[in-house]
């Protein structure tokens, strides 16, 4: 089972209204949550770990959950409003986002809201996004980290897959040094880095790309995604020989509706292929074949640009990605 755990929010997004007047959907989202979403539509056991409101917009984040298949048993209720997120379209640029997040439910959660024990199931956590650039939600999920991390590695058990990815805002990080210092801190502790190119520009910028990688391998993690729009995806695997396997696979053209959840279903995908695939654990990742590697990056491909043909995060199903045709 994978456990995704931060934000769940509300994304107003624009649309054309009568008189040429703009108007906002509300749509559920937040990186994390979209993640589960998009395990969920896969056939994968996931579950959300979070805060949620008891306002009506927390009552839609929680039943696009259950619809899902997406478990809530790491959820917990409370009286503080949801976040929202306005967002800007514009053709062939990333969304760009505002966030209203002062006092809010999925920034409230605290180190006393995570609980003694995940799940026996429990195989991978992936977190990330701007739910780690805010406290005392930040601190609480560094928490869980840290603790399943060491409590593995004091058990001498394979230990749990842990997957980040930062899905950068700049304008949510107020110190940059400070944060590329403590997101270093989460690699040492993680298996899988999942980045877009453009976070990896932001994070390492006078290094180039593949510089980068190698210098996230040497942290901690096992594997390197880099998503990289309409250009595709590249992965690097690091093997227990300290051997390096490179896999790349190319953009599928799709008509874009938006690009809202695209990495986040890409991100989910992958976790749900290694899962649905038995290869969910430490070793079994870094001993993934070139040809697993591969297939596991193209299934993740078509699953996000399944979603840039829709409005919205709105992962698809097994079934969409399995009959897709690029």
């Amino acid at each position: 089972m994978i456990v995704c755990g931060g934000e769940a929010l509300i994304d107003m997004v624009p649309v054309e209204m009568p008189g040429g007047k703009t108007g906002f959907l509300p749509y559920p989202g937040g990186s994390p949550y979209n993640t589960a979403l998009a395990v969920g539509r896969l056939g994968a056991p996931v579950q959300f770990l979070g805060r949620l409101s008891r306002d009506f917009f927390g009552d839609l984040l929680i039943q696009r959950l259950i619809q899902n298949q997406v478990g809530t048993d790491l959820l917990v209720r409370s009286c503080e409003h949801s976040t929202l997120a306005f967002v800007r379209l514009e053709a062939g640029r990333e969304p760009q986002y505002i966030f209203y997040t002062e006092g809010t439910a999925d920034r409230s959660l605290s180190p006393v809201d995570i609980p003694a024990q995940l799940p026996a199931a429990t195989r991978c956590i992936m977190f990330g996004s701007i739910a780690m650039t805010m406290e005392p939600v930040a601190s609480a999920i560094e928490s869980l980290i840290f603790r399943e991390y060491a409590r593995t590695a004091a058990q001498g058990k394979p230990g749990l897959v842990i997957s980040v990815d930062p899905n950068i805002r700049p304008f949510m990080i107020q110190d940059r040094a400070a944060y590329v210092s403590r997101f270093e801190g989460w690699l040492r502790a993680s298996t899988i880095l999942k980045i877009s190119a453009e976070d990896v520009a932001y994070i390492y910028p006078g290094l180039t790309l593949q510089a980068s990688m190698e210098h996230v391998l040497r942290l901690g993690p096992r594997l390197v995604l880099v998503t990289q729009g309409s250009a595709g995806a590249l992965a690097v695997l690091q093997r227990d020989t300290g051997a390096l396997v490179r896999v790349q696979t190319p953009g599928i053209p799709v008509r874009v509706a938006d690009t809202i959840g695209a990495g986040d279903t890409f991100h989910g995908a992958f976790l749900a292929w290694l899962e649905l695939k038995g290869n969910l654990s430490p070793h079994q990742v870094a001993s993934l074949t070139e040809g697993e590697l591969s297939e596991a990056l193209g299934f993740a491909n078509k699953a996000a640009s399944l979603v840039c043909t829709r409005h919205g995060a709105n992962p698809p199903s097994l079934t969409e990605v399995e009959a897709f045709k690029e």
